[in-house]
């Protein structure tokens, strides 16, 4: 089957943050390098070959962008200065507009000023729902329960979560098709495309459920990151780890358990909620203000070029965390007009990250790259027992 070639796709892909793609002269120094790389998926010489005569289609089913944690170590040692790695994050940009069908992940990663002004008229729908809807402002005590009942959060939490999810779920099944497109191993072009016609492309479902373990233990550990690069370079993987995991933590409490952790009464200091709470607070706080200050020194070569939706991501999460902490602090000192005042200004922040981050822009990479893993590991499954199946 041939491939249908785009030549001018390299430079359609600047505004993604692929810049320096045309130097490279595939020498392979850059996957020679890479402790991630493999014969079954190298990368990133032969993203970048592909980027160079236009191969769209190739790159769209291609799993290798998502398998690079951008250590820097490829891009610290390319002898053109082709800058590999950031290549590798501008791809999955890329795909992440290819995998939304809205059509707004692209308008995200390629105008600010679309990103922005969606975040504000986000946060202002939010700003006028509190202003013409909250509950009495209750001066004497702090009563935010009163003020915003947590059982009507909850429910518009849950919608919410159901909203994002359709968006995010079929993206990420847009994803699935693309890459499980690919010819397994023995199969023929025909054979493939008889399979990738089927809704679980040709595999037993016994196989997506034995191997399910693989994507909860990617999502959560995120461990092939610890492998990536040189050993000091292990912060990285820390503070990204933290960083996940905290947000993680804290979207699980507020939209799973809002009725637990948003409440008037003042949990004991060793609650499991509040430890819940002040564990993902750190996280995020810890892993954010490294990545920014990091980007702000550009200390190493992973920070020294950022895409306009890094920054406005790390800043509405290091904003949505710091303003929580301001709210925990007010109902302490028992303030209640500023816990109201903070907490609508809070709402603000984080819906928009939410509504906009989630599905169509940077935190989607979170679900995307442990999907991957899954997905390849479900695929060799796949060959293995069609290996055992011929044999018996």
């Amino acid at each position: 089957m041939g491939v249908h070639v785009k030549p001018e796709l390299i430079e359609s892909l600047e505004e993604f943050g692929v810049k320096d793609a045309t130097t490279c002269f595939n020498c392979g120094n850059c996957t020679a390098v890479c402790n991630l790389s493999t014969e079954e998926t190298p990368f990133p010489r032969k993203l970048i070959r592909y980027l160079q005569i236009g191969a769209k289609d190739k790159i769209l089913q291609s799993a290798e962008p998502w398998l690079c944690y951008y250590c820097g170590d490829c891009s610290e040692t390319c002898p053109r200065q082709a800058n590999p790695g950031e290549v590798m994050m501008g791809l999955r940009r890329y795909l992440t507009s290819l995998y939304d069908w809205t059509g707004l992940s692209r308008l995200f990663y390629t105008s600010k000023a679309f990103e922005i002004i969606a975040i504000l008229i986000v946060g202002g729908l939010v700003g006028l729902a509190f202003y013409l809807f909250h509950g009495p402002m209750i001066t004497d005590r702090v009563a935010l329960n009163v003020f915003a009942p947590n059982r009507v959060i909850e429910i518009l939490d849950l919608i919410m979560a159901a909203v994002l999810s359709f968006f995010l779920l079929s993206n990420a099944y847009r994803m699935f098709s693309a890459i499980m497109s690919v010819p397994f191993k023995g199969e023929d072009e025909i054979m493939a495309r008889r399979r990738r016609h089927t809704l679980l492309k040709g595999i037993p479902l016994k196989i997506y459920i034995k191997e399910g373990k693989e994507f909860v233990v990617q999502f959560l550990t995120q461990k092939k990151f610890a492998s990536c690069g040189k050993p000091e370079k292990k912060s990285q993987w820390i503070a990204h780890l933290l960083a996940m995991t905290g947000y993680s933590t804290v979207f699980l409490l507020v939209v799973v358990g809002i009725r637990w952790f948003q409440r008037d009464e003042i949990y004991p200091l060793w609650h499991p909620i509040r430890l819940l709470g002040y564990y993902a607070t750190f996280g995020v706080l810890y892993g954010v203000t490294y990545a920014m200050i990091g980007r702000i020194k550009k200390s190493s070569t992973v920070y020294e070029h950022s895409h306009s939706t890094d920054w406005i991501f790390l800043i509405l999460l290091w904003l949505t965390t710091f303003s929580g902490i301001l709210i925990h602090f007010t109902r302490l000192l028992e303030l209640p007009l500023a816990t109201y005042y903070i907490y609508a200004i809070h709402l603000m922040i984080a819906v928009p990250m939410l509504v906009l981050e989630v599905p169509f822009a940077k935190w989607a990479h979170q679900l995307y790259r442990p999907l991957v893993l899954y997905l390849i590991k479900v695929r060799e499954s796949s060959i293995a027992n069609s290996i055992v199946n011929i044999k018996k």
